[in-house]
């Protein structure tokens, strides 16, 4: 380095310092040499802390002894003269630091001068020399790692002590399963079960080690079998808990080609929890039951058998286990054989899987009943149940005989195994479980009462259905290579429910729920803390909150946008010839681009088009500026965020790009049934310009049906041009392009870039809406605003608030029959109306309903009440003590899980402080109520004005309990942390929060819930200071 002013030196950090001992320093020569030249003042001069000085000249702290002499020896050792601290030194300071002579001369050194200078050169030669000649070298926070060579990786110790010969959390590719024969013995007595599991694996390259998974299993024997020899020998098993894994370690390598069969027996208990190999109870005339069951998504087969738990390691399974006469086992294929064993037990036996990840595998032990029936394609379809519900069963296989034959045909692909069971199981924690030929549920995804369930229960149970079907072709027969990308599994499984059921029960109308599924992932997609579609993750936790609205919810989204840019045509080609080709494998991102890409019709680069929606956070929002006068639109893309922090000036932030495939009509022409009405424009520039072939054009709407993307955010005059088409002739444009507008509204207006009075402007024309999606749309908005005003205590904005709604929606209110008359999207539209007005004290409403709990209560018989009601009335009911009470008794004895479902939900909405606390207790303790309906009664009473704080600090006085009842990271734990904290709009309360997950010594502050929380806190903060006194101003 060249030298320079030490009066106007900056202090190096601590990394460049020790890479300076890797330079040159003609620096510290020429200070010796020309100090004269620099003169410094005693206050001039800075040290580096003490352990970098030593580190850089190359001395160790044992060498001195305090920090004066610390400091002079440096001095000595960078050529200069330093003062001595004693006063004599003081008043003789000449020479180097002197600007002036004492008598124009030097005295000579002296001897020893000479000698000691002469050492330390030697000294300074030599250890440049040894650095010069080291390998090149680069500091990181592990030390010095020599440059293109690889870095020494080091091995754990295993529980006995000994070196564990992987350190990775993924494992090793040398070697892979190829089968596994698993055999089983579940005791629902003592609630443990004893296995045994022969692997036959294919070692891909030498290897001296066998690494596998394995957690809470008790090895009691291994023996590992050559092919060549077929002679077993006992070998020693390592464990390392930590990664979940065990090993066995060779004296000699295991040669590439070679085949080996590993033995493996163990013992362990049933969990306790809802995944692995679990327990569950269900009740038979009022008896409690034992079953056994599995949930092995993402990493938990391993619970059940030691394995090669990653989704690529796919084999085959032949599946053995012993049960009671009482009771029935299931797994993914059809029974073989069932022998008959010693003390009344058997054994059933089953196919031969086909070639599967080990997540998919899965068998229930337990008491159920069945109904079935063949497709057209001879597929056994069968519905179990515990046997008090088998009444409930028959919508559930009607619905899958017909969408089965329906994927089928759109496929182009035979269902692959003979047979296909659905079961409902009274203890799951997720909605459904896609496991190969063996579909578990939660009973209120399957189970379906045509007497007391609405219209909206019976699409819910159509929706599961149709996605967990979906993913026995995305996600079976084609599995994503590692959980990165998991979003081709959950994002086209939730794209086929829209689109199945559009095509096979049209009379649902999901269109309009599918709008809401696009707005709720851009709602979580528009914040700091979201993630890419396909983005790197390797912890349990990391994994585990892959499992979010982004892969599922964002998923679908940009796969119908792409669909209807190539039409449904080519589409369909392109997801065909994905499933052909890599059938039975596993797929990467590109994979699925690069199969779109060789449909010959389509004259698009697919692969550089979608790599934008996938590989990159959020999504953008479009600028549109209609020049009228040169009959022009400008276009400018930017990422939108609803909150901007710090990090967000940075040039990457601004240099986000999408290849945005835009929709739009004009004034013009703009009849939806019009093909050449709707045009098309791929923005891939951070700015463009469409010339328009139109004269005369006074208005443009972009992004049709709101099947983009992305949000479009109108300049002035456009969405004064816009308000005025909808105050006069609002039909002009669809429904759900009307809704659009209104979500995009609110969405800008929440991040400031317009304001509260332009959203009002633009909704009031709504007293002459009656479509479905925008009245919802507005109703959901204002809503969320009505809620985090009501918990700010401040009545009189929330008062406004309520006259305001009703004067726009009242008169729509007034006409709302207490019935299950009309189409699906009536009803639904119907039961939001009644829900809106009975929460905010509608006097009409609160009378009807009262009116009809009263007359529930006295015939205790759900039927009486309109189904689609059913959940308003009781929620109006459970006000009182008397009403609650009643509800909480007939909950308890109820057997229809989706009725259940909403007296829970009323029995949440209370603003009683002992029933909320018994109901978040009942649920922890499974007690009346089970487990996995905790997190819907915190987010539920999270709502409530009383309820929000009382749910927060349950959490914060239970938070251990809650992770050991879900894993960390998981979709409940997620739905526990971000709905319980959702209504917070004070620094206190962030604080608060940011304060509780900090003190945690988990790993929970890691979590991308907890930031999420955190940010959407910090986001009602902004909407209250931004909007709250203009918003009264308004109203």
């Amino acid at each position: 380095m060249e030298s320079h002013s030490q009066s106007g030196r900056a202090q190096l950090p601590r990394n460049m310092i020790e890479n300076s001992m890797f330079e040159e320093e003609p620096d510290i020569v020429n200070l010796g040499k020309d100090s004269r030249l620099h003169p410094l003042e005693p206050d001039e001069i800075e040290y580096e802390p003490r352990s970098s000085r030593l580190l850089v000249r190359g001395l160790g702290e044992h060498d001195l002894d305090d920090e004066e002499e610390d400091y002079e020896s440096s001095a000595r050792l960078l050529g200069i003269s330093f003062m001595n601290r004693s006063s004599n030194h003081r008043g003789n300071m000449q020479g180097a630091y002197s600007h002036e002579a004492s008598s124009g001369s030097c005295s000579l050194p002296t001897g020893r001068t000479l000698l000691v200078g002469a050492f330390v050169v030697v000294i300074i030669l030599s250890i440049s020399m040894v650095v010069y000649f080291l390998p090149k070298c680069t500091f990181t926070k592990e030390g010095c790692h020599k440059k293109n060579t690889k870095l020494t990786l080091v091995y754990p110790l295993a529980t006995n002590g000994q070196p564990f010969p992987w350190p990775k959390m993924r494992l090793p590719s040398a070697v892979v399963p190829v089968h596994y024969n698993l055999n089983l013995l579940p005791n629902l007595t003592t609630l443990n079960f004893t296995g045994s599991v022969q692997i036959s694996l294919l070692i891909i390259e030498d290897t001296n080690n066998i690494t596998l998974h394995s957690l809470g299993l008790i090895i009691t024997e291994a023996t590992i079998t050559p092919e060549t020899t077929k002679h077993p020998q006992k070998v020693q098993v390592l464990e390392y808990p930590l990664h979940q894994q065990i090993a066995i370690k060779f004296n000699t390598m295991l040669p590439k080609g070679e085949k080996y069969t590993l033995n493996l027996n163990y013992s362990a208990n049933l969990s306790d929890g809802l995944s692995g190999f679990y327990k569950g109870t269900y009740q038979i005339k009022n008896k409690t039951r034992i079953l056994a069951a599995t949930q092995f998504e993402p990493f938990a087969a391993r619970n059940a058998f030691p394995c090669f738990d990653e989704p690529a390691f796919k084999a085959t399974f032949r599946i053995s286990i012993i049960r009671d006469a009482d009771h029935i086992s299931l797994s993914n294929m059809p029974k073989n054989t069932t022998t008959s064993l010693a003390n009344g037990l058997y054994q059933d036996t089953f196919r031969t899987s086909v070639k599967m990840s080990t997540y998919l595998v899965a068998f229930i032990v337990a008491n159920l009943t069945r109904i079935s029936n063949k497709t057209a394609g001879g597929t056994l379809v069968s519905v179990y149940a515990v046997p008090d519900k088998m009444d409930q069963m028959d919508y559930a296989l009607e619905a899958t005989v017909k969408l089965l034959n329906f994927y089928e045909n759109f496929f182009s692909i035979a269902y692959p195994l003979k047979k296909l069971d659905l079961v409902a199981l009274p203890d799951f924690e997720a909605g459904a479980m896609e496991n190969w030929g063996l579909i578990t549920f939660r009973e209120t995804a399957l189970l379906y009462n045509e007497e007391t369930a609405s219209i909206m229960d019976k699409q819910i149970v159509t929706i599961v259905i149709a996605h967990e079907l979906a993913h026995q072709w995305f996600g079976n027969l084609v599995t994503m290579e590692w959980w990165n990308d998991l979003w081709l599994n959950e994002g086209f499984a939730t794209f086929m429910e829209f689109f199945s059921l559009e095509k096979v029960f049209p009379d649902f109308q999901v269109s309009d729920r599918f709008l809401h599924t696009r707005f709720r992932a851009m709602e979580k997609d528009s914040m700091n803390s979201s993630h890419p579609l396909s983005t790197p993750v390797e912890t349990f936790e990391q994994i585990e909150e892959m499992f979010d609205s982004i892969s599922y919810e964002k998923g679908a989204s940009i796969l119908l946008m792409l669909k209807d840019f190539l039409n449904e045509t080519n589409f369909r080609q392109g997801i065909t010839q994905y499933l052909m080709e890599h059938k039975y494998g596993n797929t990467r991102n590109e994979d699925l681009w690069n199969c779109m890409a060789k449909v010959g019709s389509v004259n698009l680069n697919v692969k550089e088009m979608m790599k934008t929606w996938t590989l990159q956070t959020g999504f953008p929002v479009v600028t549109v500026k209609l020049d009228t006068t040169a009959n022009k639109i400008h276009l400018r893309q930017d990422r939108f965020l609803r909150i901007a922090f710090p990090q967000n000036s940075s040039s990457s932030f601004h240099s986000y790009l999408w290849h945005i495939p835009l929709t739009y009509i004009t004034s013009s022409c703009s009849n939806y049934a019009q093909p050449k009405c709707i045009k098309k424009w791929l923005l891939k520039n951070k700015t463009d310009t469409i010339d328009l072939k139109e004269p005369n054009v006074t208005w443009v709407k972009f992004n049709m049906n709101m099947t983009g993307y992305y949000i479009v955010n109108y300049d002035k005059s456009t969405t004064e041009e816009l308000n005025e088409l909808l105050q006069n002739n609002h039909l002009a444009i669809s429904d759900q392009d009307r809704a659009g507008l209104i979500n995009n509204a609110f969405v800008l207006a929440s991040a400031g870039k317009i304001s509260i009075e332009e959203v009002l402007n633009l909704i009031s024309y709504l007293k002459n809406e009656t479509s479905t999606a925008p009245i919802v749309e507005t109703l959901l908005q204002l809503n969320d605003i009505y809620m985090l005003v009501e918990k700010r205590g401040d009545l009189s904005v929330s008062n406004l608030m309520k006259k305001y709604i009703f004067n726009i929606f009242g008169d729509l209110i007034d006409q709302q029959t207490w019935s299950n008359n009309g189409s699906a999207s009536e009803r639904y539209l119907r039961s939001k109306l009644l829900a809106t007005a009975c929460n905010l004290n509608y006097d009409m409403c609160v009378q009807k309903a009262n009116i009809m709990f009263t007359k529930w209560m006295n015939t205790t018989d759900l039927s009486v009440l309109p189904s689609d009601l059913t959940a308003t009335i009781l929620t109006v009911g459970a006000r009182t003590v008397e009403g609650w009470t009643f509800i909480r008794q007939m909950y308890i004895q109820l057997q229809s899980e989706s009725d259940k479902n909403k007296m829970l939900s009323a029995m949440a909405k209370t603003n009683n402080v002992q029933h909320l606390i018994w109901l978040m207790y009942s649920g922890l303790n499974h007690n009346k109520i089970r487990t996995q309906e905790l997190p819907f009664i915190l987010a539920t009473s999270s709502k409530s004005r009383i309820g929000y704080l009382f749910a927060w600090d349950f959490v914060k006085e239970n938070w251990d309990d809650l992770i050991k009842k879900f894993h960390l990271g998981s979709y409940s734990i997620q739905t526990i942390i971000t709905e319980t904290t959702s209504q917070f709009s004070t620094k206190t309360h962030l604080l608060e929060v940011q304060t509780f997950f900090d003190s945690l010594t988990d790993k929970s502050s890691q979590l991308g819930s907890v930031q999420e929380a955190l940010e959407m806190i910090h986001l009602n903060i902004q909407w209250m200071e931004k909007n709250l006194k203009n918003l009264e101003k308004q109203l």
